[in-house]
């Protein structure tokens, strides 16, 4: 009898041990893990003012490492070695012993994240304090530090990857040199900056073949004739511009999103940082994934593919941006049309087809509305922190051409650049859309 009982007791020990060793799993599956380090990654881009495009690869990388972490906890998700341009194989973890891969992904991420930033002290604040979340939570040491190592081995690999995609190279290559030609780009006030990332198309896409796959139409013919196509787009900018309502304002200010505003009070020039625009699109994914209570692989899954259209959706852009080299309206208005005029945005510092804007919001959608599903209902305030009032919008799409359209009131962009710029990003979007695969066929 007292045998039973010493075994009956062992028993209900060994038990109530597991019990315990194993309530941390539940905690550890909030997708605010992922949520708030993707956050922190857009503040560190925020103060360290990355450009539009820089900030994209950015996303991108920590996205694809986050998510090659968090798929070992779901079998339905597929890796995207071998599917985005030379990426291999990625480590596995030992299937004979127990990760938590929450906390993998999020030491994945946050490297990546930091090996791409400026800021890393900051960066390493929000670190320990996450690491502290997850043991707090109770992950057994063991498991802890097997996790970690697996989520730095991850990190290891997108770095490797990271490196031979010829952005370091491009860090050397010379700038922009300015042309006589009335029909291309000038710097524009007030800080009158160097341009943007000219040898961006030299950088290596992630899904898209080249830079050159989805090459839009040309733009509309330089003219300084008053009867010509030209001069009546771009006086279709200046005539809107005096004329705003205060909706349209509204849009314009909304999706604005330039990383760097120069400001001028008389001989006082200051910056004013805000989110880009990939960061924009990154925080509706947020959105998207917080009111769907979306998993964290699900989420992890919104967030590479988004990413992924955002950093290709540049790429393509940019690579006719510095192919047409198209003037500003800000500077052919002032020349040919009334020389006080001003835009209500600044004009950003690169050549204006196609609206960057434009692309990159249309991909993005088409990204999201592959995930989430068409007329997805939802309310933006990723802008309030700036100042702003929320937005809200029926489908993804639609807010991709309230993105696109804002240029146009904003006064840094001509109709065509907008309209041609949707096309492009559209396609885009659908070619990464059927050409990436996330989850298994079946599933």
């Amino acid at each position: 009898m007292k045998r039973f009982v010493l075994f009956a007791l062992l028993l209900v020990s060994a038990f109530s041990c597991n019990t315990k060793s194993d309530a941390y799993k539940a905690k550890v599956q909030d997708p605010e893990y992922f949520h708030r380090t993707m956050k922190e990654i857009t503040d560190r881009i925020v103060h360290d003012i990355f450009s539009p495009p820089v900030a994209s690869r950015i996303y991108a990388y920590s996205s694809v490492a986050g998510y090659e972490a968090i798929i070992h906890q779901d079998k339905n998700y597929k890796s995207l070695a071998g599917q985005l341009n030379g990426l291999k194989p990625f480590p596995q973890p030992d299937s004979t012993k127990e990760y938590c891969y929450p906390l993998a992904a999020t030491e994945a991420m946050l490297k990546v994240g930091r090996a791409l930033i400026f800021s890393e002290e900051d960066l390493d604040k929000f670190y320990e304090k996450e690491m502290k979340t997850f043991r707090d939570a109770g992950v057994p040491d063991d498991v802890f530090d097997r996790s970690v190592a697996f989520g730095d081995s991850v990190a290891k690999h997108v770095m490797k990857w990271s490196s031979k995609d010829n952005y370091k190279q491009s860090r050397t290559f010379p700038k922009y040199s300015i042309e006589n030609s009335p029909a291309t780009w000038k710097p524009t006030p007030p800080a009158y900056m160097d341009a943007v990332e000219p040898h961006w198309n030299k950088i290596r896409p992630f899904v898209l073949d080249s830079a050159q796959q989805f090459k839009p139409v040309p733009p509309t013919p330089f003219s300084k004739e008053k009867n010509s196509q030209f001069y009546k787009e771009a006086y279709a900018v200046y005539d809107a511009g005096k004329n705003l309502t205060e909706e349209q304002r509204a849009v314009a200010s909304f999706w604005d999103c330039n990383p760097f505003i120069m400001n001028v009070k008389g001989h006082v020039m200051f910056a004013t940082k805000k989110i880009s625009p990939g960061g924009h699109w990154m925080n509706i994914t947020r959105v998207a994934c917080t009111n769907s209570k979306a998993s964290m692989v699900k989420s992890a899954e919104a967030y590479v593919r988004v990413s992924l259209s955002l950093m290709d959706g540049f790429i393509s852009c940019w690579d006719e941006k510095y192919r047409s080299r198209l003037v500003r309206p800000e500077t052919y208005i002032n020349q040919y049309i009334d020389e006080n005029w001003v835009p209500l945005l600044q004009t950003p510092p690169f050549p204006e087809y196609t609206s960057g804007h434009s692309v990159i919001s249309t991909s993005a959608a088409v990204a999201l509305t592959g995930v989430f599903g068409d007329n997805y209902a939802f309310t933006d305030s990723t802008e309030v922190e700036y100042g702003m009032t929320s937005r809200s919008f029926k489908s993804f799409m639609q807010a991709s051409q309230e993105a696109a359209v804002s240029r146009f009131y904003g006064g840094i962009h001509y109709t065509p650049a907008c309209e041609n710029g949707k096309d492009q990003g559209r396609k885009i979007g659908e070619f990464i859309r059927q050409k990436v695969q996330t989850v298994s066929s079946g599933n």
